[in-house]
């Protein structure tokens, strides 16, 4: 018989309804080998179920330079408060959106202030508009022209921080942990039996670290856009499917196992309004990988000095900022979150989203209702306010889960656990796909770096005969 006493406790709680109906840690009692197997084994059974619906919020962004929506305001507020010769009147509108309240109450979000700033924008410019202006509270009043050029500068300013690049496979890469997780996350992820229902994936994030990691492992997926060189919004897309004709198929048609279906819920850094139209393209971003790296004022130059270079990006997820296009794509977008959140047999699996934005979050708390539905949450923090939410949940549905760190866990070790990397990294099943990728990458960069050599080799050898 083991020794208990020689036991590692579990690192982490799965807090939800259990047998008794109440709330409990459903791991307490197991050590972590049990608890990890058991874990596992829940996880790959709601990954089973017939629809799948993944909502993934800034925190699965953060490993590879994105930032959460609070540190996105403050880095964007700096780097235009840098910028020269910035208007008295929106210096003032700075000072305000950053300065404490009188009373301690807590301010509007990002978006939510954004909303206001492009809604007065729109009411005072719009030439159908009966109005030249609004009033402003304070002391900030900035003209119409003053404050077209500050939105501006906010969307190029977002655009440069959300610029993120996927970092590249090593090529000593073996298992999961060497990759980015956002590889790991969609290879396991796409794994599951292709006669289940697609995965969907809803994203809050203004990046395309998804999007990059899908094309280089492979995966077919439909954005919501149509075409290739110019691809125009069309949600019409999100009705098809892919598969293997006949003739290469053993004479039956068969899907395509490596697809899914994503969705960008507040917009993209690779979208684009022109000529009445949501179009999408995605811009090189070579330019910004060393751009958060930089102080407020070395921000403020680059952003000055690539200014004409920047495209015209629709990112600010505000009502009116399409009402003006051909489609209105939030409103799709999220009702297409409503009607796959109601669908039978549905796992809804939220990482990296704090329970921040009420507009998502009253739409799953409406989902809860399903009584097909099992939403595991992947908190980081066991102290977060999250905990208390899903606790609170069990009157709308016995089925909501968070997963999250003992506390002796996080004391040792903060934010390391139950996010989204160790989720997918180590959390999530392991798979054979993802064994044939990385020997696949390890395979190219070896090829790469023998081709790097015989060209350096060649190079000296021309080099010697010039001399001669």
């Amino acid at each position: 018989m083991a020794d208990e006493s020689k036991k590692v406790p579990s690192d982490y709680q799965l807090i939800g309804p259990s047998d008794d109906g109440q709330i409990n840690d459903l791991l307490t009692t197991l050590d972590a080998r049990d608890s990890r197997q058991r874990l596992q084994a829940l996880i790959a059974e709601w990954l089973r179920m017939e629809n799948l619906v993944v909502l993934a919020g800034a925190g699965t962004s953060v490993t590879s330079g994105g930032k959460t929506m609070v540190n996105l305001e403050k880095d964007v507020l700096s780097t235009i408060r840098a910028l020269p010769e910035l208007p008295t009147n929106i210096s003032a509108l700075i000072e305000a959106r950053t300065a404490p309240t009188s009373d301690g109450s807590k301010k509007i979000g990002f978006e939510d202030w954004l909303s206001y700033l492009v809604n007065a924008n729109f009411i005072g410019s719009a030439p159908s508009s009966p109005f030249k202006g609004v009033q402003w509270r304070g002391t900030a009043n900035p003209t119409q022209k003053e404050l077209s050029s500050f939105i501006a500068h906010v969307g190029k300013a977002i655009f440069a921080e959300c610029a993120l690049t996927l970092p590249d496979t090593d090529q000593f890469a073996t298992v999961a942990a060497d990759i980015a997780p956002h590889l790991a996350f969609l290879s396991k992820l796409v794994a599951r039996d292709s006669n289940l229902g697609r995965a969907h994936l809803f994203t809050l994030n203004y990046d395309t670290l998804f999007e990059q990691a899908l094309e280089l492992l492979g995966i077919q997926y439909f954005d919501g856009f149509t075409g290739r060189a110019d691809a125009r919004f069309d949600p019409s897309v999100y009705g098809l499917d892919i598969y293997y004709p006949g003739e290469v198929a053993e004479g039956r048609v068969r899907r395509f196992d490596k697809f899914l279906h994503l969705y960008k819920l507040h917009g993209s850094i690779h979208w684009q309004v022109r000529d009445g139209e949501l179009r999408a393209r995605h811009p090189d971003l070579q330019d910004f990988t060393m751009y958060r790296n930089l102080d407020a004022a070395g921000k403020a130059e680059k952003l000055t000095r690539l200014s004409n270079d920047f495209p015209v990006v629709g990112i600010l997820p505000t009502a009116n900022k399409f009402a003006q296009t051909l489609t209105m794509p939030f409103a799709h977008l999220f009702r297409s979150f409503q009607i796959r959140l109601s669908a039978p047999q549905t796992f809804l699996l939220v990482l990296g989203y704090g329970f921040g934005d009420e507009h998502v979050s009253r739409i799953i708390e409406s989902a809860l209702m399903n009584p097909s539905l099992v939403m595991l949450v992947v908190e980081p923090n066991p102290k977060s306010g999250t905990i208390d939410r899903v606790r609170r949940y069990k009157d709308l549905g016995k089925r909501a889960f968070v997963l999250t760190p003992t506390e002796a866990a996080f004391n040792q070790s903060e934010f390391k656990l139950a996010n989204f990397d160790d989720f997918a990294r180590s959390i999530m099943p392991d798979v054979q796909w993802l064994d044939d990728f990385l020997r696949l990458r390890r395979f190219e960069k070896q090829i790469q770096a023998y081709s790097r050599t015989a060209t350096a080799q060649d190079a000296e050898e021309d080099g010697v005969d010039a001399d001669k």
